[in-house]
């Protein structure tokens, strides 16, 4: 990393021959995107995860359904608007926003439950559908904004943040299985141990707000890689150099002007990419009809009674995030772009495979199903995502990033509009 100096003023570009190897912090930076990722997801899955509180308080309303089909538009909408507008957007300020309206809603969400008593009625409902919402607008502010700005950083980080949105699943259904265990003869077990989720939840929001705003932007690689970003004419990174407390501007305007001239538009960008697109987009769309209104409601009565969709929902958890660590093994991760869609259109063969086995099988090949349903996610979604950004530069890559984030969004919305599909005919809708 080399200063140049211009009127007086301190300009930070990156030497492309300088081992990112060898600048210190790469594994806290591992460890903070981890966490990062926890915290992007870690308050609506506490939400999906005590569903069957939900459906205790409210049983004639598809909790699990309702919540994310309201939650995904939102998030969805709030995307598409800044995946136009990346290029302008302050990415400091997106990520510290979305993660102040995460611990916000949830922390709204535990005081509505506690000033309620956790009662019923169309009026709560309402208000937790309305900080669904929240969510998704917290979640299209920090997962967008995320994945753009480690797409131009090494694929570990990514990798690593996506590893800790499956470790929020898996976290939720641990502390599920626990607080069950604690509070099944206590009154109003379900209750005790929802308010417990959203509290360690509004918890870890708070510590991601921290992380991110002081820890992170001050790690000797991630402000390599920001000023590399920068030198190649990103606008994006500039705030979080400036927190770092590295100043940045351009040598002159001609070549400011060059460098977004040479930037590949988003729809160039996108047709390039089109296939890694579809890719998250059938991933999701397949993993959402069936995770985890499916498995809360369609999959029968078995010996484990209340504890089968805990289970279930917890092997999925695991599985997705046990299957995000297998790409860092070189020889295991899949990277034909051609394998990849094959792998992924392959998997909708879980579709028939869940029904007849909700119909006629037993609850050990429910397990196994899901458990796979939970691999492959995880798997797939690491590897299309670290392989995608390869080739581009700095702005291009965090372009690619919230345009790849926005399909798998979309692919989630039409994957929960398809799980109502499960219900029809049942008479129960």
């Amino acid at each position: 990393m080399t200063a140049n100096t211009s009127s007086g003023t301190t300009m930070v570009t990156s030497d492309e021959n300088e081992e990112p190897r060898r600048l210190e912090g790469k594994q806290k930076a591992m460890a903070v995107c981890f966490i990062l990722g926890l915290g992007s997801l870690v308050s609506w899955n506490s939400m999906l995860t005590i569903g069957d509180y939900y459906y205790s308080v409210f049983p004639k309303y598809h909790p699990a359904r309702v919540l994310t089909l309201v939650y995904q538009p939102f998030a969805i909408g709030t995307l598409l608007i800044m995946s136009y507008y990346e290029s302008r957007i302050n990415t400091r300020m997106r990520n510290l926003a979305g993660f102040i309206l995460f611990f916000a809603s949830t922390f709204a969400v535990l005081i509505l439950d506690l000033v309620t008593s956790g009662k019923g009625g169309i009026g709560p409902y309402i208000g937790i559908c309305l900080l669904a919402a929240c969510f998704g607008i917290a979640d299209a502010h920090v997962e967008g904004g995320m994945v753009g700005d480690l797409c131009f950083m090494c694929p570990e980080f990514i990798q690593s943040y996506f590893a800790g949105l499956a470790a929020s699943g898996a976290l939720t259904s641990i502390l599920r299985i626990l607080t069950k265990l604690a509070f099944e003869k206590s009154h109003n077990g379900l209750r005790k141990g929802a308010i417990l989720f959203l509290a360690i939840s509004t918890f870890i929001e708070f510590v991601c707000i921290f992380l991110y705003a002081i820890y992170f932007t001050k790690l000797p690689i991630v402000k390599h890689y920001r000023a590399k970003a920068a030198s190649e004419g990103s606008k994006t990174v500039s705030a979080d150099l400036a927190a770092a407390g590295i100043q940045t501007m351009p040598n002159d305007q001609e070549s400011q002007d060059i460098k977004e001239q040479m930037r590949l538009g988003n729809k160039q960008l996108l047709l390039e990419n089109l296939d890694y697109a579809a890719d998250l987009f059938l991933i999701y769309v397949l993993t959402l009809s069936i995770f985890p209104g499916f498995l809360y409601e369609d999959t029968g009565s078995h010996k484990l009674g209340a504890w089968y969709a805990i289970v279930l929902i917890a092997m999925y958890n695991v599985m997705d995030l046990i299957s995000r660590y297998i790409p860092l093994v070189k020889c295991l991760k899949l990277e034909s772009r051609k394998g990849l869609l094959i792998a992924v259109l392959s998997r909708f063969l879980l579709i028939p495979a869940f029904y007849f086995t909700a119909k006629y099988g037993d609850q050990g090949w429910m397990i196994l199903l899901t458990s796979f349903l939970g691999l492959t996610n995880g798997y797939l979604t690491v590897c299309v995502l670290t392989v995608a950004p390869k080739g581009y530069k700095g702005p291009e890559q965090n372009a690619l990033g919230n345009l790849l984030v926005l399909f798998l969004l979309t692919g989630i919305f039409a994957g929960v509009c398809l799980d109502w599909l499960w219900i029809i005919g049942k008479g129960s809708f």
